[in-house]
């Protein structure tokens, strides 16, 4: 079912968007300011996004911006604030959809239904390796359900990793499909450093990598465990 986080300072109108919503068999976790939606943000994983902008210790622009430096999850904006900059500024800084204050639930739950169907058809990209948990369409990588945040080269360098898993990557193939901008000049330890950062944020042991592997020689794999 889906999980959906309402992040909202008015109590009443935050139960009553759950109970409005109920019907349509979600799960539901509630923040009544940013502080407590950033710890779900970093314990749990959602599908859809309902953000105030205004809120007591905060404001929920610059919460979206935050998120979307390591998620593309849908973001519904919730706010009494109409004015076409305000929405503007919202979708800008990657909001899915905008809806201002007093609005309908009936005219809601569409929405949130019309941003959840087309969220399925991006969330293709999905890996589950024993205690991980890649979604590359969304951006949202896991590790015993905790959130790990990856740049965009090691996401890069994951992807076709855990897509070649049990094949020795050559270094040259690497370098060709990571760094694609059209550089002439790739630093020689640029691939060195990305596999670093990458093992220190997934392995337990980075020094002896149970999954991002060295093949001498040769280059890398994202070994198959027996």
């Amino acid at each position: 079912m889906p999980h959906i986080l309402i992040v909202e300072d008015d109590m009443a109108l935050s139960n009553g968007i759950r109970l409005a919503l109920r019907q349509d068999d979600f799960i539901f976790s509630q923040a009544f300011n940013l502080s407590s939606a950033k710890k779900f943000m970093k314990t749990e994983g959602f599908d859809l996004l309902l953000l105030d902008v205004n809120l007591p210790d905060g404001n929920g622009f610059d919460f979206l911006k935050e998120i979307r430096k390591y998620t593309k999850i849908p973001v519904i904006m919730l706010t009494i604030n109409d004015l076409e900059t305000d929405i503007v500024t919202g979708l800008e800084l990657g909001a899915n959809d905008y809806v201002t204050k007093p609005f309908s639930l009936m005219v809601l739950r569409a929405r949130v239904n019309a941003q959840l169907r087309h969220n399925t058809l991006l969330h293709n990209e999905q890996i589950v390796i024993d205690d991980y948990a890649f979604d590359f369409g969304g951006m949202e990588f896991r590790k015993g359900g905790i959130l790990i945040e990856l740049s965009k080269t090691e996401q890069k360098l994951l992807k076709i990793l855990v897509t070649n898993k049990g094949r020795t990557l050559t270094r040259e193939f690497l370098l060709d499909k990571i760094w694609t901008d059209g550089a002439a000049y790739v630093e020689e330890n640029a691939l060195s450093v990305t596999v670093k950062r990458l093992r220190d944020k997934l392995e337990d042991t980075p020094c002896a990598p149970r999954y991002i592997r060295t093949v001498y020689g040769i280059g890398y794999v994202w070994a198959v465990n027996q």
